[in-house]
């Protein structure tokens, strides 16, 4: 009966501790369709509907050190600026330096365990007498003391496990190494045709202003005939419609221009709130013609490429778990051996865990192997195998997607350049039909329908050349980057 005591006690701490983690259920949404309503707080605002508690902590917006309200930056700059402050570059390298790590985990492996153990406490044995001496029945003896130990545990083979796992993680480490470049080189590709776009929005708010004065002076045109007693209502309003339309493009593109602004920012990794002054793109010469790209060339940007290169090490790392998944079927050879010393008093070997730990001194060397698990080992080498097959699949479908991208990249840059001749074409022959009938309006032998027709049509020419030229930038930087060459900002013609 006296050992019932303690053992109540156990069980009623153990009830205890199983309430407390039940309890925080109350704490979780009490119905899927009512809102959660989070505890009350000393100076918490009240929580609406499904609204949440603020925490202010969270909204506070780190501006970018180093950048300078009053400089203008270039494209190279603003590719400076992004690989050192954008998360990306961050995450990345993150990425690869844990990759290392693991690799350097598996390598620790082929050392020995050596650990140090300190047992210390105190025993209560209670043992019956064979006969009873009045109302004693047993004896109770409390012993106590300290043992110290250090053992030695050593896995000498196992059959090539360890050499797999590790070539596996040196594998893995080699992709997230390759995938840390190819992050920067995505960045420089996004910044450079964020950048360009931006400078499209920009000169379109341009064209639209200009086609707002060319409006502007029709409507004087007709403003004056009017007055003159040659013109009549229906012309003025027809100019003032002109107008009011192309006020409404011109606030359309000045819309345009901040989205295109935020996206650049987006683009770099900084914060939305960045007050900095962009450089125009200068006006550079685009080539006359693009030929295909030959099988030559297609085969050497995917022996670059960082999502090719990183998809085949996660292959070849894939395979090498099949080797390891392999090795659990054969038995491992390990060393061992324990220095122990102490009070003879404490025994240990009814402790749980470190009770089967040896107090004694000596060096073992054994094997074990597994004879039953159930199919464990077989499920897992299963599993490798598939794994396996399906990073060779993903392999095969990440360089086939490349080649197709190089192709497409080059079909879209000649689409591009040829549509940019087109449209400066039509911007020089929509000039001479504006110029001409702005002037045959004025000077009383043409009509009001011609030239705001031929405005809009010199406006709409205008932004498909600017529209026209910017695509063919950016094509021209989406090549460089599925080809693996956009790998600094002097390749991608930012100095």
């Amino acid at each position: 009966m006296r050992h019932q005591a303690p053992l109540a006690s156990v069980l009623a701490l153990a009830l205890a501790l199983s309430a407390c983690t039940s309890h925080m259920l109350a704490e979780a949404p009490a119905d899927p369709s009512r809102p959660w309503t989070p505890p009350a707080s000393a100076g918490a605002a009240p929580v609406d509907g499904y609204g949440v508690a603020p925490r202010p902590e969270v909204a506070v917006l780190q501006p970018t050190p180093g950048i300078d309200a009053k400089k203008t930056y270039g494209l190279a700059e603003l590719i400076d600026i992004a690989q050192s402050e954008n998360p990306l570059t961050r995450l990345a390298w993150q990425q690869a330096r844990q990759a290392a790590l693991a690799a350097g985990m598996v390598e620790a492996t082929y050392l020995p365990f050596i650990a140090a153990n300190v047992i210390a406490g105190q025993q209560q044995v209670a043992q019956p007498l064979p006969v009873s001496i009045g109302s004693q029945d047993s004896v109770t003896t409390t012993v106590e003391g300290v043992s110290p130990q250090i053992a030695l545990q050593w896995l000498l083979f196992d059959f090539g496990q360890r050499g797999a796992l590790h070539k596996a993680a040196k594998l893995n480490a080699d992709a997230a190494n390759v995938l840390f470049n190819g992050a920067h080189q995505k960045i420089i590709y996004d910044v450079t045709r964020t950048y360009l776009l931006y400078g499209a929005a920009r000169s379109r708010v341009r064209i639209t202003a200009r086609n707002l004065a060319n409006s502007v002076a029709i409507e004087a045109a007709a403003t004056a005939r009017v007055d003159k007693g040659v013109g009549t209502t229906v012309e003025l309003a027809q100019a003032r419609q002109a107008v009011a339309q192309a006020r409404f493009g011109h606030v359309q593109a000045e819309g345009a221009e901040k989205d295109a602004y935020q996206a650049l920012l987006a683009a770099i990794g900084l914060s939305p709130t960045t007050v900095i002054k962009v450089r125009e793109p200068s006006g550079r010469q685009l080539p006359a013609d693009l030929g295909r790209p030959t099988e030559e060339a297609i085969r050497t940007a995917l022996a670059r490429r960082p999502d090719v290169l990183a998809s085949y090490s996660a292959m070849k790392a894939s395979e090498a778990g099949i080797a390891a998944a392999q090795a659990e079927f054969l038995p491992k050879v390990y060393l061992g051996a324990i220095a122990a010393t102490g009070d003879n008093d404490l025994s240990a070997s009814g402790l749980p865990t470190i009770g089967q730990q040896a107090s004694a001194t000596g060096v073992v060397v054994g094997a074990t192997m597994p004879l039953f698990d159930g199919g464990l080992r077989k499920a897992q080498l299963e599993t490798a195998k598939s794994l396996a097959a399906a990073s060779a699949a993903t392999f095969q479908k990440t360089r086939d997607t490349a080649a197709r991208e190089i192709v497409v990249g080059a079909d879209a840059l000649r689409s591009a350049l040829a549509s940019w001749r087109a449209a400066a074409a039509l911007t020089r022959a929509a000039g001479v039909t504006y110029d001409a009938a702005f002037d045959a309006y004025k000077a009383g032998v043409g009509d009001i329908t011609t030239a705001t027709a031929a405005d809009s049509g010199l406006m709409t020419a205008r932004l498909s050349e600017i529209d026209a030229y910017t695509a063919s930038m950016v094509a021209a930087a989406n090549l460089a980057f599925v080809l693996g060459a956009m790998t600094s900002a002097d390749a991608a013609g930012a100095r």
